[in-house]
């Protein structure tokens, strides 16, 4: 089988983010990019599939050509080829699902996975968007479940299987779990507790530096890529006072009443 699985470059988690200088950007000088988490969790489950059914994963990116650097990364994991669609601006949550669309049409994969978000804009739309787009069964937010009360792995319900042309999909929801069965071709949406991501070895990422990224462009798959959403202004959450301490229980609790005013 064929497997699809996206990623996205994004600031690194742990690095302090700075306004740009036009107030509507992150500042972008000497900044980290990693692999957006949740993709990496993607590209994991693609990989294990890929072993389990035989096939190719193939990991598609879009984003300007230094993006090519998560691409090896996702390579060096175990993905089998790579996509790089160039595009250096802005690009909202449409505009990347078009663009997926497009090469979806061009790869024609049994199952694609994805992140169930980015965590530099968070707004979980590109997945949802890119299976309506194709009009394909999606099933989101998959992870695994804890069927027994222990640590160990051999209790945990795999969040995906594959079994004749279906997925069974166990997905988290508010009330707790829930499964899914959807039909072949489908795109399925990754929850941070499906796997543990495998670090890649030394003598994967070397053979990693020869497998073949194949570059595309917006303007070669006919989708224009002109935002939808326009970004006004970034600004800072206000900073956190600093702790109190109170004498007794009385204190805090006149406290909780008319400074922080929870009751």
């Amino acid at each position: 089988m064929k497997i699809l699985a996206t990623v996205k470059r994004v600031t690194d988690p742990e690095v302090k983010l700075k306004i740009g200088a036009d107030g509507k950007s992150v500042a972008s000088d000497n900044m980290k990019y990693v692999i957006n988490p949740f993709d990496e969790i993607a590209v994991e489950e693609a990989i294990r599939l890929r072993d389990k059914h035989q096939g190719e994963v193939v990991v598609v990116s879009i984003g300007p050509s230094d993006v090519s650097a998560q691409l090896r990364t996702a390579l060096a994991m175990g993905a089998d080829r790579a996509i790089q669609v160039v595009h250096d601006g802005e690009l909202d949550s449409d505009a990347a699902a078009r663009l997926l669309q497009k090469v979806y049409e061009q790869e024609k994969p049994d199952l694609v996975v994805m992140g169930k978000l980015s965590v530099d804009n968070d707004n979980w739309q590109t997945g949802a968007l890119f299976a309506e787009f194709l009009g394909l069964p999606q099933a989101t937010f998959a992870s695994k479940h804890e069927a027994l009360e222990s640590d160990n792995e051999k209790n945990k319900v795999p969040g995906i299987v594959i079994d004749g042309g279906m997925a069974t999909v166990v997905r988290e929801v508010d009330g707790g779990v829930e499964t899914l069965k959807v039909q072949l071709p489908a795109v399925v949406t990754v929850d941070l507790r499906l796997n543990v991501p495998r670090y890649p070895s030394l003598p994967n990422i070397m053979k990693a530096k020869k497998k073949e990224i194949k570059e595309l462009t917006p303007t070669a798959l006919g989708v224009d890529v002109t935002p939808k959403v326009k970004i006004l202004k970034f600004e800072l959450p206000p900073a956190r006072k600093a702790g109190v301490k109170v004498a007794d229980s009385a204190e805090l609790v006149n406290k909780l009443r008319t400074e922080a005013k929870v009751f």
